[in-house]
């Protein structure tokens, strides 16, 4: 029997020293990256800035008829004193065509592309894109979706006001809207967790994705960089993997003002959303080395974490094990709803702080089989 105790106790320690190790690493994450969300100075408009970036908006649309009916007036009726909108209407089979036009009629900013055989080489949508890049007439681009709507009249002009001499990429912030229900819970989380990353790893440096919700960039840089051609057979990854490719920490700004938003419609099920997350997952492994490590070892460090904690739990022979189990799942709890709390008034999320240790834990076990199930991800359409 005291064979059998040592071993329990040398395991004991052991879970315990496991536990330790992904605790140090998350916190390293929280507080050298994640934590500078709360400590950014938004940019404000100014008398003395003149807003001088004329912007080509470009939205590519297969079979989005109410999204556009509903979305595209809002964009079109942006205060800003300079844009065209480009539409590149992508072999669609609905009544786009007729509402297009008719919106053309009504806005002289307004240009639709239409394509009218289903001609696309490359995948997803990044032909409908290219093309509408390179029938821009500015060279600041700005990028949304059919499925989005700017928060505010003043999307376009806090977008900009993010440019200056050096900068050619912004990354925007694109929510979902609010309903009720675990699942739209669990998307609006985890896209508060994703904008936490990208725009922590770019204030400190390391810039390594963007939303197609909600970027911008300038024409010179997409077409410097290779546009897509570097990436051209990926399903998707128009926006992480071209923003992966070109931006460093010289040329990429965030803008976080809540004018600068957009907001875009959550899945409704749980299956539309889980073939979501494996289609924005997929590019993961097309980033840098340096991007995957740093994204790999942050979901290896937070998954671990429960599992040391679960082992280190079944297995405690002592208090003195709960004692500093229950003190390194504290420490990182706090952080972690420190973060969220800083991260929902940023957000517009200022509830999202209250669940995060469960979505956390949540999240902690589903990703990892998002990234089983792209083992065995097919290639689909983009709409």
């Amino acid at each position: 029997m005291i064979p059998c105790i040592d071993l329990l106790n040398d395991f004991q320690w052991i879970s315990l020293l496991g536990l330790t190790f992904f605790t140090l690493v998350l916190l390293v994450y929280y507080w050298v990256y994640f934590i500078r969300i709360a400590f950014i100075t938004p940019v404000k408009l100014s008398e003395e800035k003149k807003i001088n970036h004329p912007v080509s908006i470009v939205i590519c649309a297969k079979n989005e008829f109410e999204n556009l009916k509903n979305n595209l007036p809002k964009v079109l009726e942006q205060d800003y004193p300079k844009f065209e909108v480009i539409l590149v209407n992508d072999f669609s089979e609905d009544d786009s065509y007729f509402l297009l036009k008719s919106f053309q009629e009504k806005y002289s900013h307004f240009n639709v592309i239409n394509l009218r055989e289903n001609v696309n080489f490359f995948s997803g949508k990044k032909l409908a894109l290219a093309l509408g890049i390179k029938s821009a007439k500015y060279d600041t681009i700005l990028l949304t979706d059919a499925d989005c709507s700017p928060a505010s009249k003043s999307w376009i002009k806090e977008m900009m006001l993010c440019f200056d001499k050096k900068t050619e990429i912004v990354l925007g912030y694109s929510g979902y809207r609010k309903v009720s229900g675990l699942l739209n819970n669990l998307i609006r989380f985890d896209t508060v967790s994703i904008a936490v990353q990208y725009m922590g790893f770019s204030l400190a440096g390391k810039p390594y994705m963007g939303v197609g919700r909600n970027l911008a960039y300038t024409k010179e840089l997409f077409f410097r960089s290779g546009g897509f051609t570097s990436h051209y057979k990926i399903n998707s990854g128009d926006d992480d993997l071209f923003v992966n490719n070109a931006a460093n920490r010289e040329n990429t700004q965030i803008a976080i003002q809540p004018e600068s938003f957009t907001i875009s419609e959550p899945k409704k099920s749980f299956r539309a959303w889980f073939k979501q997350k494996k289609r924005h997952l997929s590019t993961g492994r097309y980033y840098k080395a340096g991007d995957k490590f740093r994204l790999g070892l942050l979901a290896f460090s937070n998954t671990m974490f429960y599992i040391s904690l679960i082992i280190s739990l079944a297995l405690a022979q002592s208090f003195l094990t709960l004692y500093i189990a229950t003190g390194l799942v504290l420490l990182k709890f706090f952080s972690l709803i420190l973060i969220y709390y800083y991260a929902g008034k940023r957000f517009n999320e200022p509830k999202l702080f209250l669940y995060s240790p469960i979505f956390d834990m949540i999240f902690a076990f589903l990703n990892p089989v998002f990234a089983i199930s792209n083992l065995f991800y097919r290639k689909n359409k983009w709409k």
